[in-house]
């Protein structure tokens, strides 16, 4: 299903629908950027702000992006527009949006809805100060092995947005060889339970 109309569909229901991996990645990311300092912090994937209104307190300003209006309005509604703000765009395009330099440029279940991550990353550290982090959080490879995606059901049956697997390799050494540094990789699990698959990988990286 194309992208960008399933999650316009799936925006009334998305904070309120069971869903594990959301709330896992949302304790992935507020682990990983806890002990972080960061002012200026670029957004990637935002959806209805589950995390943006997490990072609004960290951050005197943020740039949200996100390909679904309907996603962010509902953001919109959770947030300070003194200190956000919301971009509708598709980040395989040039990044109009990116129009300072940030120290945090943050990924959150998007990235199994890119094809080819290297511009992605390239496009990443070009807007990030030296030394300025990049956190990714997305569905665990061994999940897309397993046949796991992202989904929803609504009264039309299930839906599946466009989705491609990915391997750790495939996020690594792109941010590598775009001077990006690897500073944490982390595997989170459902109930902690590390004798389970991972459901969720964390990634931070830093500009050299």
């Amino acid at each position: 299903m194309n992208i960008r109309d399933a999650y316009d569909i799936w925006s009334s229901q998305y904070d309120t629908n069971k869903n594990p991996t959301r709330d896992l990645e949302a304790k992935a990311l507020q682990q990983t950027l806890n002990s972080l300092k960061f002012d200026h912090c670029l957004e990637i994937g935002c959806g209805t702000g589950k995390n943006t209104a997490w990072l609004q307190n960290r951050a005197s300003r943020i740039t949200a992006v996100d390909f679904s209006a309907a996603m962010l309005a509902r953001a919109k509604e959770k947030t300070d527009p003194e200190k956000v703000n919301f971009v509708q765009a598709d980040i395989n395009e040039d990044w109009h949006f990116a129009d300072e330099k940030y120290d945090l440029v943050s990924f959150s279940l998007v990235l199994e809805h890119i094809e080819n991550l290297e511009p992605i990353f390239q496009k990443a550290s070009a807007a990030l100060i030296p030394g300025g982090y990049v956190y990714m959080g997305e569905l665990h490879p061994f999940k897309q092995y397993t046949g796991t995606k992202a989904r929803f059901e609504n009264e039309a049956g299930r839906q599946v947005p466009t989705c491609f697997n990915h391997h750790i390799s495939d996020f690594v050494l792109p941010a590598i060889r775009n001077g990006l540094n690897l500073v944490t990789l982390s595997e989170y699990f459902d109930d902690d339970d590390r004798n389970s698959i991972p459901r969720i990988l964390a990634i931070l990286f830093r500009k050299i």
